[in-house]
């Protein structure tokens, strides 16, 4: 029996879009509180600086993978999955909400494609697009190699323009591009996410910064907030 192409795309940016935390900030905050970072304070301070530097738009892929995926480098795949399972617990789960979920669901109900597509790495993303019920996955990719993290990102990141190439890399391996879709949806709250909100037919401002407010409200596109 020959499948139908889906006809309708809805992507969904993670961090302080469907979640109201940043989850590779929260991870790395994780780690240096129960001592696994090294110094607590010298590793807490540094994500402060990276999450900062995000914010204001001033920080490359390559500068949070040395810190991010230097946590992963640093310690062997079992003892982070180990941890990984008590930060979904304490940390991630408490903070899915219900209005994230039914925003989800509702496009699942529909027949939509959907995926997540965030620049926070796979390790820390994958079991939270599982508790999302959301299958497919566009994340920046941690190098693996010979059974350990190696701190260094494979391909190109998912993050600003690199969103928009991993997106079209995604649909290639189906046979499809956004053209194909009637309707394709992006969901973010982010600037550095402008380059794929400007790529859809229906990009969302989702509990945007002011700056994405700002140019959300200029060019009439629909803004919504989740976690008011």
């Amino acid at each position: 029996m020959k499948l139908m192409k889906p006809t309708r795309l809805a992507l969904f940016d993670l961090d302080h879009t469907l979640l109201p935390l940043d989850s590779d900030y929260q991870w790395a905050d994780f780690l240096a509180r129960t001592g696994r970072a090294g110094n607590p304070e010298v590793a807490r301070a540094r994500n402060d600086d990276l999450m900062n530097r995000y914010n204001k738009g001033q920080l490359t892929a390559q500068e949070a993978a040395e810190f991010m995926l230097g946590l992963l480098a640093a310690h062997p795949p079992h003892d982070l999955a180990h941890w990984h399972e008590s930060f979904m617990q304490e940390v991630v789960r408490p903070a899915l909400l219900p209005q994230s979920i039914a925003l989800v669901q509702k496009h699942l109900t529909a027949g939509d494609l959907c995926a997540i597509v965030t620049a926070t790495n796979s390790f820390v993303t994958a079991p939270i697009a599982r508790a999302l019920g959301i299958n497919h996955l566009i994340a920046t990719t941690p190098e693996y190699v010979n059974g350990r993290y190696t701190g260094y990102i494979e391909g190109i990141p998912s993050f600003r323009e690199g969103k928009i190439t991993r997106v079209n890399d995604w649909l290639d391996t189906m046979g499809l591009s956004l053209a194909d879709f009637e309707s394709s949806h992006f969901y973010s709250d982010s600037m550095n996410d402008l380059p794929l909100l400007e790529c859809v037919t229906h990009p969302v401002a989702t509990n945007p910064s002011d700056e994405l407010r700002a140019i959300a409200t200029a060019q009439n596109w629909v803004i919504i907030d989740l976690f008011k």
